[in-house]
């Protein structure tokens, strides 16, 4: 799929949407990604009730990467795939910190 198709795209889904809502919960950018990354095979009821809590602590990628995977663990372990999903969210918020310069 080239630039001008895939922009193409994108301008049909602003003319009928132009502002888009989703069920998750979230804050900022990083806290949008964090709660999409969890919601793979997850209803979005049960993201947000373990993001309530864990945003309280950790809504930052300097804040998640000092959490790490054991401690994050706890926050999200009534999410399906939750190892999975805690290591993903380490991994994507360090890239965050060192790729990205903690912006997203």
């Amino acid at each position: 799929m080239n630039q001008k198709t895939v922009n193409a795209i994108f301008a049909r889904f602003q003319q009928m949407e132009p502002e888009p809502k989703t069920e998750l919960n979230f804050t900022d950018p990083f806290t949008l990604v964090v709660a999409v990354a969890l919601s793979a095979q997850a209803t979005d009821v049960s993201v947000n009730k373990a993001t309530d809590k864990l945003f309280k602590v950790a809504d930052t990628p300097e804040k998640m990467l000092a959490l790490g995977e054991e401690g994050l663990v706890p926050y999200i372990g009534s999410i399906g795939l939750y190892r999975g999903k805690a290591k993903n969210v380490i991994a994507l918020s360090r890239i965050i910190l060192e790729q990205h310069g903690g912006v997203v």
